[in-house]
């Protein structure tokens, strides 16, 4: 797995009836690395993997193992409720053939450094494949410090990444100052990827990528060589979509945009519901101002 560049944590399409919808899946990831993202994420928070059983996880995955090929790699977001069953998605995404995990810390529980560590190194130790550990404190109410993260790196050696998604940039600077480049450090909240990246990021798991990829990947690159002017313009013009990563309703927003674009449809799982209403309402009045001052 190459934890850089710009790589989609990848929707999940539904049929009307919300079965997963594997063709699409297919043609959407490979949209995706045709514009030039560097992997996909998927089952992650933005893939609604809450709300699959390990049998669906197990045929996406095997969707996009098979339609990317030696491409693009396929990493798995691990989360679960329990450490066994967060084992045995590890070991199932190693055998179908992935390429990488991305581990979570348990969903609904949260709780001492103790145990939240004994549950990452078991998933650490389910497999031989590279990880890239998940720190989002916001939506997971457990936040891995610099030191932590630092003491699973000097443990286990596949531990090879972290996205952090604590929404400061400072994270970066503090994970760099202690390990230098013993991990890749990947940005994981939309509204600050040129932050980040100026931070010492050289990843981005993106979630309006699944709509904008091109512009995705022109932004990613603008932060590397340095902000200038170019930068500046597409960054003010991104911003008021890449704020829609960071609501309780991204997955709804996301999607939307998709829709908006042609590449998807706004159907999400329950509980989740589409946007109705003045919700719904601000989000196309924000999709269409985008659209018709956007630069192709």
């Amino acid at each position: 797995m190459n934890w850089q560049g710009v790589i989609p944590a990848m929707t999940t399409a539904f049929k009307p009836d919300y079965s997963v919808d594997h063709e699409f899946v297919a043609k959407h990831a490979s949209w995706l690395i045709d514009n030039g993202c560097t992997g996909i994420v998927a089952l992650g928070s933005l893939g609604e993997g809450a709300t699959l059983t390990d049998s669906e996880k197990a045929a996406i995955l095997k969707t996009l193992v098979q339609t990317l090929g030696k491409r693009a790699p396929v990493a798995a977001g691990i989360s679960a409720l329990s450490t066994a069953e967060a084992v045995r998605l590890a070991k199932m995404a190693a055998e179908i053939g992935c390429q990488g995990l991305m581990v979570l810390p348990p969903y609904v529980y949260s709780t001492d450094w103790r145990e939240m560590k004994a549950h990452i190194v078991a998933v650490l130790k389910a497999t031989p494949l590279t990880c890239m550990l998940y720190n989002n404190p916001i939506a997971y109410k457990t936040d891995f410090l610099p030191e932590q993260i630092a003491e699973l790196a000097a443990e286990h050696s596949n531990l090879v990444a972290v996205k952090e998604s604590s929404a400061d940039a400072r994270r970066v600077t503090s994970i760099r100052a202690l390990l230098g480049k013993r991990l890749q450090i990947l940005v994981g909240v939309d509204d600050v990827v040129v932050e980040g990246v100026q931070a010492g990021a050289v990843g981005w798991i993106a979630g309006l990528v699944n709509a904008f990829p091109k512009e995705s990947v022109a932004l990613f690159q603008g932060a590397q060589r340095g902000v200038d002017e170019k930068l500046f313009q597409l960054y003010s013009w991104f911003l008021p979509l890449l704020r829609m990563d960071v609501v309780p309703k991204f997955v709804q927003l996301i999607k939307l945009a998709q829709a908006a674009v042609g590449m998807g449809n706004a159907r999400v799982r329950p509980p989740r519901l589409e946007l109705e209403g003045e919700e719904l309402k601000l989000a196309q009045n924000t999709l269409q101002t985008a659209l018709k001052s956007q630069k192709r």
